[in-house]
């Protein structure tokens, strides 16, 4: 819009001549000014459009997968969501589980899990070794339990998130993706350790 707006100006000059050949130099000077305003207003704009095209697109969506339960016996056992619906930005690796964050940020992370009622279901999120989120159930009787959390963090580049079945503990899925884990990038934060311009006085 705003290229276009200079085009039209450019084109009326061209057309009719510059005000100060018909000895109008307020116009001129209204005019300059204007031009000057739409050029600033264009290089704002282009910087704040390259900005938007400059953020990281980082989501991904996964289920479990097979067609059953896993267990955990007396320790921990890490989670691998092998069936992966989205991976935009291929953060999340099905071979290991794990999600290692490209870039400094605030994300969102939200896990569900699904298991029979005759066995506690319990299923943690870590970053490294501090957790972040549990999704836990109690037996409760017949049937099967369903349980769900998720938070925003703000995560630094190259952390590693992982799930893992708490000891002597299950998760449940299918194919119709009962136990999932969701990340996406919210935005971008700049690194504090970074240098930053002193302005000129």
């Amino acid at each position: 819009m705003l290229a276009h707006t200079l085009l039209v100006l450019s084109a009326l000059v061209l057309a009719y001549g510059a005000p100060q050949d018909r000895g109008d130099t307020d116009t001129l000077t209204r005019l300059q000014a204007q031009v000057e305003e739409l050029k600033d207003r264009l290089t704002i704009a282009e910087k704040e459009l390259k900005e938007v095209k400059d953020v990281p697109k980082v989501a991904f969506s996964a289920s479990l997968g097979g067609n059953g339960g896993v267990e955990a016996g007396s320790f921990y056992k890490k989670l691998i969501y092998k069936d992966v619906i989205t991976n935009i930005g291929e953060a999340y690796n099905k071979e290991t589980g794990m999600f290692t964050v490209p870039v400094r940020g605030v994300y969102y992370v939200r896990m569900t899990a699904n298991g029979p009622t005759d066995k506690t279901l319990s299923a943690v999120l870590y970053k490294g070794y501090e957790t972040l989120l549990i999704v836990h159930e109690q037996p409760s009787g017949e049937g099967s339990d369903t349980a769900s959390n998720g938070a925003t963090f703000l995560l630094e580049k190259g952390d590693q998130l992982q799930v893992k079945l708490w000891p002597n503990t299950q998760i449940w899925d299918n194919s119709n993706r009962h136990s999932t884990i969701t990340a996406f990038l919210l935005y971008p934060m700049p690194d504090e350790s970074s240098p930053t311009t002193e302005p000129n006085l």
